[in-house]
């Protein structure tokens, strides 16, 4: 099991008081005291599985009803050897396992990760006059990089999943594929930078500091459109085969399985308020990173490759709570493995940049964002 490390203190969180900070060329130490060793020590593997969907049996072969070799729980990080076809537990779903030293897991159970650390920038990147209403005037994107770390407030935290992890005498955490927006540095006493997070898309905007070495700086290789000249592009959604495909007139360029709309609630019966809406969708808004919540689809930070293409927030977006494409899982979006959605995000108009990492057009008429067709 990873080495974790315990909840700050009250009398921790009021050291972590707020400070102005400046540029990493002229940084001052903090006069207080606070922890920066907030990376515990993953497994030495290059491909790694993070435990994503509570309690989980490892067994002795890639069946349901196999011998139990060891049991694992919320965000352990196991060894990824490889990914093999089994049995479906309850003959449904997914047939995928992935083997670990210790046995077989089922794979929807565990979100792929890799623990690559990052060299901190010298400075965040000058920002164009009132960007950022309220911010620093500096600021980057950049995207969590190992299984997890462990996060560093100094004011209160809103969001529900975080404070439910308080609550529960857990830190607060932030995963694998994240994105975030970036608007400040310092050094610590001990030497290491620390970047704050201050969410800048989406309610409720945590702010938050987080060892410099997690996060990798985007750069405009990250955004840049794919086959910005190709004509007549659309995206098909098949929510029968839980399949997405980009084409170009006939040609199909792009292929993934995702998880749309959930067809049972946690008890087995059957729900049409998560249904992913059929029907043809222009993309009418898109954003590098989103804070998604709402009274029926949970509170979900940092969700990267956000493309909205329906009424009420439906998007098809990256994913890192769970690794079940190809089975109906969500509340009506197009739930994506972070690489797919990535992918879809730039070849799909509108096109979005760095800055400010967020167009709209659905005020346009008639649409012009990439269609995005759901069929039965």
């Amino acid at each position: 099991m990873p080495k974790t490390n315990q909840i700050l203190t009250r009398r921790d969180f009021i050291k972590l008081s707020a400070g102005s900070a400046l540029g990493l060329s002229s940084l001052a130490f903090r006069p207080f005291d606070y922890r920066t060793d907030l990376q515990p020590q993953f497994p030495d593997a290059e491909r790694m599985g993070r435990v994503a969907q509570g309690k989980v049996d490892i067994r002795i072969k890639p069946y349901a009803d196999a011998a139990v070799t060891k049991t694992v729980y919320d965000d352990e990080i196991v060894i990824w050897l490889r990914e093999v076809v089994g049995e479906a537990p309850g003959g449904y779903g997914s047939s995928r396992w992935v083997e670990t030293p210790d046995g077989y897991i089922y794979a929807p159970r565990l979100q792929p990760v890799w623990n690559r650390p990052n060299t901190p920038v010298q400075s965040l990147p000058e920002l164009p006059a009132g960007a950022v209403p309220g911010g620093t005037g500096k600021g980057m994107w950049a995207e969590v990089t190992v299984p997890y770390v462990d996060f560093i407030m100094r004011q209160p935290i809103s969001s529900n999943v975080y404070r439910e992890r308080i609550a529960n005498g857990l830190p607060p955490r932030i995963y694998h594929n994240m994105v975030v927006w970036i608007d400040n540095m310092e050094v610590g006493p001990d030497g290491k930078v620390l970047y704050r997070v201050n969410e800048r898309y989406g309610n409720p905007g945590d702010i938050y500091w987080v060892p410099a070495e997690v996060m990798r700086p985007f750069t405009a290789d990250d955004v840049s459109p794919i086959h910005p000249d190709a004509a007549d592009k659309h995206v098909e959604v098949n929510l029968t085969r839980q399949t997405l495909t980009c084409y170009e007139g006939k040609s199909e360029v792009y292929f993934c399985r995702v998880s749309t709309g959930a067809k049972f609630d946690a008890q087995g019966n059957a729900v049409d308020v998560w249904s992913t809406p059929p029907g043809d969708h222009p993309i009418s808004r898109k954003l590098i990173a989103l804070h998604m919540s709402g009274p029926t689809t949970g509170d979900w930070p940092a969700v990267a490759w956000t493309s909205i293409f329906a009424a009420g927030g439906v998007a098809i977006h990256s994913t890192y709570w769970h690794n079940y494409f190809g089975i109906p899982r969500s509340h009506g979006c197009v739930n994506c493995a972070p690489d797919d959605a990535k992918w879809v995000w730039r070849w799909t108009y509108p096109y979005v940049g760095l800055e400010p990492g967020d167009v709209d057009v659905s005020s346009k008429w008639p649409p012009v964002g990439t269609k995005v067709n759901v069929v039965e």
